[in-house]
């Protein structure tokens, strides 16, 4: 059995014995003797790799992405009797630490204390005494309403680390009830909950129905202290109507891993919004335990039983 594995990303996948893993770089074309391959393990992003094999390998069974959203690879094109599974569960420690540090570093105003500190200048406004809300704003996490868009494995994960912080944490999902012992809302509810949250964490996966999801109108609904947190895909929030919230005061700021477009162009407005931070997609960049859920679907396919975190299509 012949498994392809991405060079482009880093992650830890011992097979069998009886397995070939052949290193590929999905930036360069695949060579003619490997397109026999079984299955592969791909970063998840469109690449000329994954086009290829979509087009070519026709022995392919089985494709396995690092990212949990595995729209690049579904936008490659692979035939039905291809088996796309995702790397949901791999990112959820990252994210979710990810998701909490931007929050901290917008809310606590680190990125003007950073700059006070590049400009060898103390200042005595960040070190005197404060309130949790100071002049209308953020100070803290504490006692702060949090509201998490998208309530999978990752904003469960995501919403227990602002709970441990004093936060007052509750869901948004397809459905609502409870999940993780945290209160979910679905999507209709919405527009009650957004007047109530002081941070917006976004963990929504690209998909048509969530393009734009935080809308002007949704934006409008938050109070002006509110933090909008991104780390799920910038094609869910609406770049244009929250650069025209963040520069007319009606946003309290927004930490974003994610934007749209990828990469940000240098001319983009978040890049000079206030209150704004803006990082290139490093939230998920670790496959924490890829080998146990590779070897797992692995042993699966081998024994024809369905795979662990399969796409629907």
């Amino acid at each position: 059995m012949k498994i392809l594995a991405t060079t482009n990303a880093p992650f830890e996948f011992t097979p069998p014995e009886d397995v070939a893993v052949v290193g590929i770089d999905e930036n360069e074309p695949v060579p003619p003797e490997h397109l026999d391959a079984d299955a592969a393990i791909l970063q998840g992003w469109t690449s000329p790799a994954a086009s290829q094999l979509a087009r070519e390998a026709t022995h392919l069974r089985w494709v396995q992405t690092l990212a949990a959203g595995p729209d690049g690879v579904l936008a490659a094109g692979f035939p039905a009797s291809v088996t796309i599974t995702n790397g949901r569960g791999l990112h959820d420690l990252t994210v979710s630490e990810t998701a909490v540090a931007l929050a901290l570093a917008g809310v606590l105003q680190f990125p003007a204390m950073l700059a006070a500190q590049r400009a060898h200048h103390w200042d005595p406004h960040f070190g005197r005494w404060r309130t949790l809300r100071p002049e209308g704003q953020l100070g803290s996490l504490i006692d702060t309403e949090v509201l998490v868009w998208g309530f999978g494995a990752i904003g469960q994960h995501t919403a227990r680390l602002f709970t441990a912080l004093g936060a007052r944490v509750r869901g948004v999902a397809r459905s609502a009830g409870e999940r993780a012992g945290f209160e979910v809302f679905s999507d209709a509810d919405l527009a009650t909950l957004l007047p109530q949250t002081d941070v917006l964490v976004m963990v929504l996966p690209a998909t048509p129905d969530t393009y734009h999801a935080l809308d002007a109108d949704r934006l409008a609904l938050l109070p002006a202290h509110a933090w909008l947190v991104n780390v799920g895909r910038g094609t869910t929030v609406d770049p244009d109507a929250l650069a025209a919230a963040l520069t007319a005061g009606r946003l309290g700021g927004a930490a974003l891993d994610v934007v749209e477009p990828e990469p940000y162009p240098p001319d983009g407005p978040l890049w000079s919004t206030p209150n704004t931070i803006l990082v290139p997609h490093m939230a998920g960049g670790v496959a924490h335990g890829s080998d146990a859920l590779f070897n797992d679907n692995l042993a699966r396919l081998r024994a024809g039983r369905p795979l662990r975190n399969a796409v629907e299509r």
